[in-house]
């Protein structure tokens, strides 16, 4: 089918647009037909990128689809998927549907809504199928916009706040990218990003402003993508803006900030930072890995010590990232394989994670873990569930949080030993946070009044849970459907990063990457 790629971009996008023609008034039928609309464009994307799994070539590490056309001002509309981006298209149209199914009971601007979440679903797979590095930019920037009106108008008490922090952090890093991109455009002459992965930046020592910049272009490079993709993951230190954000979101709000847009700083490095500035990050890999292993460790014992469950949850999903930024500078096989695993793996259980709170929040109407308690005695079939994605996020064997961990561990080990060592604790940490939080919601007596009332998941509810249930089971069982996509490109990354390294700093990390996973 040609310009698929297109078509799945597009699509939700122009569905936003018909609601915001065609569809008048609030009154019941019309939220009705806005939220029938969204959901049968979001389920039509999905069906419709299923297309794209089903014609893909493993085998093909370059970039297949291909869509190229002149557009405005010596620019190209340029598309394309690999082995490493098509997983997370069909990550963000395999969610969108159950999110919109979250968002059934919302009553206030429900047309607004899904327009937002529509739009974002347009901009999101644009970001992880674009191959112009301003087509890129646009699509990652743009995406700011409905996650800020998503949170502004329909979040909590102090959305502003969560806004504006969410705003200013992410869109600041993306400034010095843009600069970045300008400085790559003119010193390769294109802005074609299959091309600038094979230019080679200049990376001798140079003088800026009186410092010495080993590494020269490349380092500098690198730090600008770096500061834009380091707060979208976000990593310790600049992580702050999560919290905040993920705690005064909507339940769907966090859903898609979570499993999806928190996955574009993972896919920028896999992307730009480790094949096109090979120097600079073998340069820099000490410190990103040592920074990966503190935000695991202090995010995890930050986890504990919350009373709020978006925000515990919140910071879990900060640690669960430092294990993807430490597979990710690991530079091997196992490291990157796990790292794009442990992405996916997080959009679907920490996804299901928001939902179990917002299953509960629209009953009580608080967050606050000391207003629970006892919960299994009136609602089981939802402390059965949450319970389940508890033990997924804990990195339970036979789930996919555990193939992912494991991964990226074994990767870590073989970059920096004591890496490996500080993130292996973390695995105890996240125990101790997510089944403190369990015991306290579900298990014990039912002792509060104000719970004796409390109804379990409604048909709606459960079935929202089915798809996200049956993935992290499938994958956990069986992760060759994911590593046999991913390998034969992350192999082809690896064997090009250690292709462009001076022969002193070629690892034998890299190296190996020539051996079949």
């Amino acid at each position: 089918m040609t310009n698929l790629l297109s078509i799945i971009t597009f699509l939700p996008i122009v569905a936003a647009g018909i609601l915001a023609l065609f569809l008048r008034g609030d009154d019941a039928a019309s939220q009705k037909n806005a939220k029938y609309l969204a959901l049968i464009a979001t389920t039509a994307t999905f069906l419709i990128s299923l297309f794209l799994l089903a014609g893909f070539d493993p085998s093909n590490t370059g970039f297949q689809f291909v869509e190229d056309h002149a557009w405005i001002m010596g620019l190209r509309y340029k598309m394309g998927v690999d082995g490493i981006s098509i997983l997370f298209v069909l990550l963000t149209t395999f969610l969108m549907p159950l999110t919109i199914l979250s968002t059934w009971d919302v009553k206030t601007r429900v047309k607004e809504y899904m327009i937002a979440f529509l739009v974002l679903e347009g901009l999101m797979i644009g970001v992880f199928a674009a191959l112009d590095l301003i087509l890129f930019y646009l699509f990652f920037e743009a995406g700011l916009i409905p996650m800020f009106l998503i949170i502004g108008i329909w979040g909590g008490a102090n959305r502003i706040y969560a806004t504006f922090k969410f705003f200013l952090y992410t869109f600041i890093g993306s400034v010095l990218m843009l600069v970045a991109m300008i400085a790559m455009a003119r010193t390769a002459g294109t802005t074609d990003i299959a091309q600038l992965l094979a230019f080679d930046f200049p990376s001798q020592t140079m003088q800026v402003l009186g410092f010495t910049v080993v590494g020269g272009m490349q380092t500098l490079l690198f730090l600008a993508f770096f500061a834009s993709f380091a707060v979208k993951m976000p990593m310790w230190p600049v992580h702050t803006w999560l919290p905040d954000a993920h705690v005064q979101a909507p339940t769907a709000g966090s859903v898609v900030l979570a499993a999806v847009l928190l996955k574009m700083g993972g896919y920028g490095f896999l992307r730009f930072s480790l094949p096109m500035f090979p120097v600079a990050a073998d340069l820099l890999q000490g410190l990103v890995l040592w920074m990966s292993a503190i935000a695991i460790v202090y995010t995890s014992l930050v986890a504990l010590a919350q009373s709020d469950m978006k925000k515990l949850i919140a910071y879990s999903s900060v640690a669960h990232m430092g294990y993807v930024t430490m597979g990710i500078f690991a530079a091997n096989q196992q490291g990157l394989d796990g790292a794009i695993f442990q992405m996916l793996s997080h959009g679907f259980i920490s996804g299901a994670l928001f939902l179990c709170v917002g299953v509960i929040y629209d009953r009580m109407h608080t967050r606050e873990i000391d207003a629970y308690g006892g919960l299994v005695n009136r609602m089981p079939v939802y402390a059965l569930i949450f319970m389940f994605f508890t033990m997924s996020n804990v990195g339970l064997p036979g789930t996919s949080g555990f193939v992912g961990e494991f991964l990226t561990l074994l990767g870590a080990f073989r970059a920096n030993t004591w890496v490996a060592f500080v993130a292996c604790t973390g695995v105890i940490f996240s125990a101790a946070y997510a089944l403190w939080l369990y015991r306290r919601v579900t298990m014990g007596a039912l002792i509060k009044e104000s719970l004796r009332t409390i109804t379990d998941m409604t048909p709606r509810e459960k079935w929202i849970f089915v798809p996200l249930i049956a993935m992290t089971l499938i994958l956990g069982v069986y992760p060759r459907l994911v590593t046999d996509i991913t390998g034969p490109s992350v192999q082809a990354l690896l064997v090009n990063i250690h292709d462009a390294l001076p022969e002193d700093a070629a690892t034998d990390d890299l190296a190996a990457a020539t051996v079949s996973h």
